[in-house]
């Protein structure tokens, strides 16, 4: 992780195994740990907790759909993490209607709920989804 022009940033490469979900997780918390620790960057409880969630969510779809690897990539920019998830699958996800009676299939409407921004664009190959979160996430506007 190394600022570049106002910018923190990790990447990693996950292996479709059923342990790079919370691999995930943790490498999302600890990044988010070091840009509080290391840079002093104000991050709340709330927003680690948002971002594990997205990163679980996204992570898990990219590995449910996608064949080979995932791509993570957290950026802090000014006061908001990008989580960027690139999956060599070229079809683009698309949340459903809400249904309550539905079981499972909700991460894609939760991660579109919880964050601020949210975005989904093919590449050459696959695609990547990126997901906005406040690093000062108050409870009361999410």
């Amino acid at each position: 992780m190394a600022p570049q022009r106002g910018r923190i940033q990790t990447t990693v490469a996950l292996e479709g195994d059923s342990f790079c979900i919370a691999e995930a997780r943790h490498l999302a918390a600890d990044f988010l740990a070091r840009a509080q620790s290391v840079h002093g960057m104000p991050v709340t409880a709330r927003a680690v907790d948002l971002t594990q969630l997205v990163v679980s969510e996204l992570v898990t779809n990219a590995l449910k759909y996608a064949p080979g690897p995932v791509l993570l990539d957290l950026r802090i920019v000014g006061d908001t993490l990008e989580v960027v998830v690139w999956d060599s699958d070229p079809v683009l996800p698309v949340a459903r209607a809400a249904d309550p009676g539905r079981v499972g299939q909700h991460g894609l409407e939760i991660v579109m709920a919880i964050c601020e921004g949210f975005e989904v664009q093919r590449e050459p190959v696959g695609k990547h989804i990126t997901a906005r979160l406040a690093l000062l996430a108050d409870p009361d506007t999410v």
